[in-house]
C-alpha cells in the first residue's frame, strides 16, 4: 500500500506512516497489534519526530489494516492517547465468519472464504477468537473512541461486519459516516485506475481526513 500512502499523504497534506508491522504466521497475534500501536503511541509522544502536528493523528488501514487501525483507535481511547479520526476500509472486524456477504460472496469475488479462514487461522494462533483485538466489534463498549469513517464494497466478503462495526459505533454515540460502494468487490480502494468507484471512494476519504484534521 506504498502508493495509496504517498497518495494519501499528498491529498491530505499529512504525513503518512506505513506501519510495517510483524506477519503471521511467524509473528502471529498480538504481535501486529502491538506494533501498531507501538507506532501510534510513539507518534502520540513525540509528533515532531516525524513531522507531525501535535494532537491530529489519525489511524487508517484497509481489510486486515482496517482491523488493525480499529484495534488500535480502542487502544487509544483506553491510554488516553487522542485520536482524531479512524478511516476503516472493508475492515475486519470479526471471527465469527457467519454474516449473509461471507455466505453471499465467499467464492468468485477476490477474496475467498476458505483462504480468509485459513489466513484467520493462522494470525489468530491459538488465541481467544473472542479477544477484542482480534475481534472489535465484540468490544463490550465502543463510547469515547476516535470519530470514523467506513467504507464498504456491496460485493464483498468483509461487508457486513464492517457496516456492523460502523453501526455499533453510531449506537455508542461515536460520529460515524459510513459509506458503501456498490457494485465493486473488496481491494477497489487500491485499483482506481481499475474502479471509478474505487477513486470517488479514495476522494471521500481525503475528505473526511482533511476535514478531521482542521
Amino acid at each position: 500500500v506504498d502508493g495509496l500512502c504517498r497518495d494519501i499523504a499528498a491529498d491530505a497534506g499529512c504525513v503518512a506512516l506505513n506501519v510495517g508491522y510483524r506477519l503471521a504466521p511467524e509473528h502471529p497475534f498480538p504481535a501486529a497489534v502491538d506494533d501498531a500501536w507501538a507506532v501510534v503511541a510513539s507518534l502520540a509522544r513525540e509528533p515532531g519526530r516525524y513531522g507531525a502536528l501535535p494532537g491530529a493523528v489519525a489511524v487508517a488501514g484497509d481489510s486486515a489494516g482496517g482491523n488493525l487501525a480499529a484495534v488500535v483507535a480502542l487502544l487509544a481511547r483506553d491510554h488516553g492517547v487522542p485520536l482524531v479520526h479512524q478511516l476503516l476500509v472493508y475492515p475486519v472486524t470479526d471471527t465469527a465468519m457467519d454474516t449473509p456477504s461471507w455466505r453471499e460472496y465467499g467464492s468468485g469475488y477476490g477474496l475467498d472464504a476458505g483462504s480468509l479462514a485459513r489466513f484467520m487461522e493462522l494470525y489468530r494462533g491459538g488465541a481467544d477468537p473472542s479477544d477484542v483485538r482480534l475481534a472489535p466489534l465484540r468490544a463490550p463498549d465502543l463510547a469515547g473512541a476516535a470519530p470514523a469513517t467506513v467504507i464498504t464494497a456491496e460485493c464483498d466478503i468483509l461487508r457486513d461486519e464492517g457496516e456492523a462495526y460502523a453501526r455499533r459505533l453510531a449506537a455508542a454515540g461515536v460520529p460515524v459516516e459510513l459509506r458503501r460502494y456498490d457494485g465493486v468487490v473488496h481491494a477497489f480502494f487500491l485499483l482506481p485506475e481499475i474502479f471509478d468507484a474505487g477513486a470517488r471512494a479514495r476522494d471521500f476519504a481525503v475528505r473526511r481526513l482533511r476535514a478531521a484534521f482542521g
